[in-house]
Formats: C-alpha cells, structure tokens, sequence
C-alpha cells in the first residue's frame, strides 16, 4: 500500500446554478511534506464542519484503482489527483480490503480507519454529474476516513503499513451496504456497534436501527456526522 499523492484545499466559492456554494472539495495536490494532526492536515479545511473534517473525518482516503474503474464507467480520461475530494490518494486500499478500525502507519503519523464517505451534492457538482453521488453510494466505492491517533509527517511516496487489523474484520464496502441496502439486517447492526473506531453518527444509526427493533428506550444519538 502506498499513498500517490497528499491533496489540500482550503474552503472556496463557487458557483452553482446560479447560487454561491462554499465548499473544499477542490482538492489539490501538495509537492511537500504535510503535517498531519489531530483535526485534519496542514493547509486543508472544510466548509461543511457537519458533514466533514473533525476528529473521525481528519483525512478522507481514495484509491486510485477507483479511479480506473470510475474512468471506463463514465468514459473520462480528465481525472487529476484529488479528483473525488480525498486527503489521500492511495494504491491497494480498495473498499473490500480495508475494515473499519484497522489502524496503519504512513510516514510519521498512525491513523485509524473509522467509517466510509458519505457522497454529498459537492460531489455531483465537482464531477458534473448530478446523478453522481447516487451512483458513488450504489457501487460501495465509497472511500474512507481516518482518525490521527499519532500526529506526524506524511507525503507522496510514503508507504502505508497495516499494523492492527480490527477483530470485527467489516470492512469499507460491508458496513456502507448494511447502513445504506441492508437495513434489517440486525445482526449486522450489532457487529457494527462493537466495533471500538466506528464514528459516533454511523454508530448512531445503528443503535437507532437496533432500539427501534428491539423497542428498548434508545440511548444518547449523535447522528449528524453519520449522514
């Protein structure tokens, strides 16, 4: 595993059908190393403090390898590194082959993985593709965000190295099934609550998920950064 490229934006407006949007999402890549900290990485923000960035969501993660699947679905050949709105760039990383709460060492700093991306609107925007999110969400070629449990350096060319793999073993593309295409599935519900690095609102979704089936008094909820 390998990160290609460390992609920065600070927040922009922009327009949009005629409104002012303000959004970080046009990412750009960095020739230099980049401080990785607790909130997010030197030089990037987010406008969306709900929807992105925070201590689950510091960096958002996409592999390359979806960016040739993505390249022969919509037969388009303009994509550039931080295409999709990630932090990180990435080889070898692909949905089905990470879980949530692995925990991987890339360059100085160690990270977490604790819930997939959510596709908003900016993402339909910044592809030119409305129907974009929609499909993004279908194929489960989502992405991932990270947690800093290290602070450090990080830049192009650094290898990730996998050093804890998470007991429950979900991974990326399972729990974005089950939240989003599995929805009676309780069992899996309960597997995703006893996994430690699960983001509060992905855990909120499904504690609900569980109350409301088991009709039991439901619990403090934060749902807000889940979805």
């Amino acid at each position: 595993m390998k990160l290609l490229s460390v992609n920065v934006s600070l927040p922009k407006e922009v327009q949009n059908n005629g409104k002012t949007m303000t959004t970080g999402i046009f990412k750009e890549p960095v020739k230099k190393r980049v401080m990785l900290r607790t909130m997010n990485l030197g030089g990037d923000g987010q406008a969306d403090l709900v929807g992105h960035g925070g201590i689950h969501k510091a960096v958002y993660v996409y592999s390359i390898e979806n960016y040739e699947y993505w390249k022969s679905e919509l037969s388009r050949n303009d994509f550039t590194y931080g295409q999709f709105g990630e932090n990180f760039t990435v080889e070898g990383m692909l949905e089905d082959e990470i879980h949530i709460g692995d925990v991987f060492r890339v360059g100085g700093a160690l990270v977490e993985v604790t819930q997939p991306r959510v596709p908003c609107a900016k993402l339909g925007f910044k592809m030119g593709m409305a129907k974009f999110p929609k499909l993004f969400l279908q194929n489960s070629r989502v992405g991932f965000y990270l947690r800093v449990l290290e602070e450090g350096e990080v830049g192009a060319g650094d290898v990730i190295e996998r050093v804890k793999v998470d007991a429950e073993r979900m991974t990326v593309r399972e729990i974005n099934h089950l939240l989003y295409f599995d929805q009676k599935n309780l069992e899996g519900a309960k597997k995703a609550l006893r996994i430690r690095a699960l983001s509060p609102g992905w855990r909120g979704s499904f504690k609900e998920r569980s109350a409301k089936n088991s009709k039991e008094p439901l619990e403090s909820v934060d749902c807000c950064s889940g979805r």
